[in-house]
C-alpha cells in the first residue's frame, strides 16, 4: 500500500497542555513521522506520514487530543509524500 502524508491544523486549547508531545507519542506508536509545532495563532500543526490507515487513526485522535486540551476543530490536507525521521516536536 502506497504511503501519504496529511497535514492537519488543530485549534482550540491544544498549546501548553502537552499537545505536541502526546501527538508525537501516538504518531510513533502508529508507525508514523512527521512532526507536530505550534503555530503563532495558537494552533498546532501536524505533519503525518505513512499507512493511511494509521493516519485516520492518528486523525481520530488528533479530534479529541491529550486529557488537558479541548479540540475546537480539526482540517486536514493531503500532501506529497516526504521523509521524515522519526516523529518531531517543533
Amino acid at each position: 500500500m502506497a504511503k501519504i502524508c496529511k497535514k492537519f491544523t488543530v485549534t482550540g486549547r491544544v498549546q501548553g497542555v502537552g499537545f505536541r508531545y502526546h501527538t508525537a507519542h501516538e504518531g510513533l506508536k502508529l508507525s508514523l513521522t512527521g512532526y507536530a509545532r505550534n503555530q503563532a495563532d495558537g494552533s498546532v500543526e501536524v505533519m503525518a506520514c505513512g499507512e493511511p490507515a494509521a493516519i485516520e487513526k492518528l486523525e481520530v485522535w488528533l479530534a479529541q487530543g491529550p486529557r488537558m486540551a479541548r479540540v475546537d476543530s480539526l482540517s486536514g490536507i493531503e500532501e506529497a509524500w516526504r521523509h521524515f525521521n522519526g516523529f518531531s516536536m517543533h
